[in-house]
Formats: structure tokens, C-alpha cells, sequence
């Protein structure tokens, strides 16, 4: 397995993303296009294609923050999905990043929420905070109420939150 960072908004990995992210996640957590193409610019931001047996199978979009690294979007492609293969994403995820922070919707909004949930839990993570509010991507889009998990235990959740929020949302 392999994540392959995308630089380029002229590569071809990045429309094939941006269809799936738009296709995959409620309007209230996407970033219209120019949000996202915005991502490739940024040095704080990788988009990387989850490469597996030479084929793109997901991809992750993450932030590189000051102690730790915040997951913003994360997807294995509906046709690879159910196959283990998230799994084996966050452990060679956790093998470059060793503190990791991501938010998802609160387990009890329904099936798809809490079957997240039980992934991450799978995975070593923990919810750090209840209380967290995402706020809006822009006009038009709601700010949600989201949980905060983490793999470790922050000292600060406060200040990570106030470090999100600033940097991610901003």
C-alpha cells in the first residue's frame, strides 16, 4: 500500500477524488471546488491517493498541524470497500503519523455513524471530545456537531480544537 501526494491540480487523480468526495459526503462537510483545488496550494495539506496492487483505492486529505495530524477527509472507493482495506489505510497511516485527530458524526445519529465509529474504535481511537462544533464551510452550509476521536491523549483538547478550527476552517 501506498499514499501517492497529489501537487498538481492538473493531475488526473484529483478529478476522480474531488467526484468521489462530492458524490460520498453530505454538502455540509464538503469544500466547494475552489475550497478544494485551494488544498493543493497549502502547505499544511496533503491530498494523497491511497495506491493497493497498482490501483487507486481511496484517499485521505490531511492536515500536518503542530503536534499532531488532523484527518479531514478519508475514503475508500465504493467498489473497494468491505474489503479490510480501511484497516490496513490507517495502519500505514499511523506508521508516518503517530498522533492522529479526525472528526465523525456522532455514533448515535444511525447505522452508517455507528459502524464508523466501530471502525475507528477498531483502530486504536478513542473520542477525545463530544462537544465539538465543525464549523461551516461557507455560504449556504451548516456547521454540525461532530465528535472528535483520536489514536493518543491529548493533553489539551481545548487548544486542538481552537488549532482546528483555525487552521482547517479558516
Amino acid at each position: 500500500m501506498e499514499f501517492v501526494a497529489i501537487t498538481n491540480a492538473g493531475d488526473n487523480r484529483v478529478q476522480e477524488i474531488y467526484n468521489s468526495y462530492t458524490s460520498t459526503f453530505p454538502v455540509d462537510e464538503q469544500r466547494d471546488k475552489e475550497q478544494f483545488m485551494g488544498l493543493l496550494l497549502n502547505p499544511q495539506t496533503k491530498i494523497m491517493s491511497v495506491v493497493h496492487e497498482n490501483q487507486a483505492i481511496g484517499y485521505l486529505i490531511v492536515w500536518e498541524l503542530s503536534s499532531f495530524v488532523f484527518v479531514e477527509h478519508f475514503e475508500v472507493f465504493e467498489i473497494f470497500r468491505s474489503k479490510k482495506l480501511g484497516s490496513h489505510i490507517i495502519g500505514h497511516l499511523l506508521e508516518s503519523y503517530p498522533n492522529i485527530i479526525l472528526e465523525i458524526e456522532p455514533a448515535d445519529l444511525g447505522g452508517d455513524a455507528e459502524r464508523r465509529y466501530s471502525f475507528y474504535q477498531r483502530n486504536h481511537f478513542k473520542v477525545i471530545d463530544t462537544t465539538h462544533v465543525q464549523p461551516s464551510y461557507g455560504e449556504g452550509k451548516q456547521s454540525l456537531n461532530l465528535w472528535l476521536l483520536a489514536n493518543y491523549s491529548p493533553e489539551n483538547v481545548e487548544e486542538l480544537k481552537n488549532e482546528i478550527c483555525d487552521t482547517v476552517y479558516r
